[in-house]
């Protein structure tokens, strides 16, 4: 059992594990408020196994970065990271960061640098991210990965405006909440909902950029051939 995580305050775990704050969420920790408890003083209270909330802590801390060189992959292959790596992550962070908007707005929304209007807005994000990762799943993914390219070119003009909305909604975010930025005394659960957001700003821009630059990008066209020399040349 790693000792850093058994003895470390919750809120200490909360603000630099992203998603933690549903694990606690979850076992019903008090990771705010109480925030100042360690997670094995917490987890003694509550009568729970702490290795058991160390290993739902473990499976979030196991998303290696993306650093493959995807360019050489194949389009199944990309396919199949893109689903696992962003799709399934995205539909855990958003419901959560919704909660946690909510929490913030609820418990300080009288502070002039509440981020009010955040959660309605993450909201929109999910409403519009599910409907877009729906017809990705359900029609531009299967034509790409059996190679019918033609057949892919309307939808991939729609699903590459649609990025451009997603931008637009990150950049929202950004002025919700002074470019991410935790306000000074910011409680635990604003910092943790800020510490979501920037991942979730950097694996929706990584998520386009492999889909737009790599997988939607048309394969390269093969050298062209010469005609053979007439004998004219020399």
């Amino acid at each position: 059992m790693p000792i850093e995580y058994l003895h470390a305050p919750l809120g200490d775990l909360a603000r630099i594990i992203p998603g933690a704050t549903k694990v606690f969420h979850d076992y019903r920790l008090d990771f705010c408020c109480n925030g100042h408890q360690t997670l094995a003083e917490a987890t003694r209270r509550k009568k729970i196994d702490p290795q058991r909330v160390i290993d739902s802590l473990h499976v979030l801390i196991r998303e290696t970065p993306d650093d493959r060189d995807w360019s050489q992959a194949s389009a199944a292959e990309l396919i199949d990271h893109i689903l696992t790596r962003y799709h399934a992550r995205h539909r855990e962070q958003l419901p959560e960061l919704i909660r946690l908007a909510r929490r913030v707005e609820q418990v300080h929304g009288d502070r002039p640098d509440c981020p009010n209007g955040l959660a309605d807005h993450l909201t929109d994000m999910l409403q519009e991210l599910e409907s877009h990762m729906l017809k990705e799943e359900q029609i531009l993914f299967p034509l790409l990965a059996r190679n019918m390219i033609a057949q892919a070119a309307g939808p991939i003009s729609v699903m590459r405006f649609e990025h451009n909305q997603h931008g637009d909604a990150l950049e929202g975010i950004i002025e919700l909440t002074n470019d991410i930025t935790p306000p000074p005394q910011a409680c635990n659960t604003w910092q943790a909902l800020y510490g979501g957001l920037e991942e979730l700003r950097q694996d929706l821009m990584q998520h386009i950029h492999l889909e737009n630059n790599l997988l939607f990008a048309p394969p390269p066209t093969p050298p062209a051939e010469h005609a053979p020399c007439c004998g004219g040349c020399s």
